[in-house]
């Protein structure tokens, strides 16, 4: 397999610094709207990137959820790897690729825990089904079968058959508070633009442009 000859153009257009808002969160705003709008699969999906307690990497797909000036928010079980990981070093990273744009977007910064009501607010509002299947699994642990999670799922659903499902204890959501944002946007030739913003000490984002 020849898979150093699979290359192609990025021809969707360039980004210029006089076209950039002021705000990273304003113009990722725009960029994920723009993403919508063109009918991508899962514009919302994200790599976030966390780092063990010996040292070691890893990352995984979630969705975003939530949005605002103070951060990128996400879900999760809380006995999860990426939760404990977080817990022992809240530094992280998300990665958001929109390929049929040529577009990326990098973001680092400290994810903390969300309040017992953000989480409740969010977890009433998700179907049924999702609801169960937060109780269902222990998520990141070792299980014999899918036949034993389909199982506990079952257990669950008639657990629950009549009123409200309650939030589990061990389900919960982080926000990550951005340090530094960057977009990026493919260019013929490889000659792609990126633009770094910083967030300094007063909380003012400084912008520069990275070679590609």
């Amino acid at each position: 397999m020849e898979i150093e000859k699979l290359r192609r153009e990025y021809l969707h257009g360039g980004l210029h610094r006089k076209d950039l808002k002021a705000d990273p969160i304003a113009q990722f705003e725009l960029w994920l709207q723009q993403a919508i709008d063109a009918k991508l699969p899962d514009p919302t999906a994200m790599s976030v990137a966390t780092v063990s307690a010996d040292g070691y990497p890893s990352q995984r797909i979630v969705l975003l959820k939530q949005l605002d000036p103070r951060g990128f928010v996400f879900f999760t079980n809380l006995g999860s790897t990426k939760a404990q990981q977080i817990e022992g070093n809240p530094r992280v990273s998300l990665h958001f690729a929109w390929l049929e744009l040529d577009r990326q977007v990098i973001i680092s910064g400290h994810a903390s825990r969300l309040s017992h009501r953000e989480v409740l607010g969010y977890f009433l509002s998700r179907p049924k089904e999702s609801q169960l299947a937060a109780w269902a699994s222990r998520q990141s642990h070792p299980i014999s079968s899918r036949t034993l999670l389909e199982q506990k799922f079952a257990e669950m659903k008639h657990k629950f058959s009549s009123g409200e499902i309650p939030l589990p204890s061990f389900w919960g959501g982080f926000r990550v508070d951005p340090r530094r944002i960057e977009f990026w946007q493919g260019g013929a030739h490889r000659l792609h633009d990126r633009f770094l913003y910083t967030r300094g000490e007063s909380n003012e984002w400084a912008i520069e442009r990275l070679a590609p």
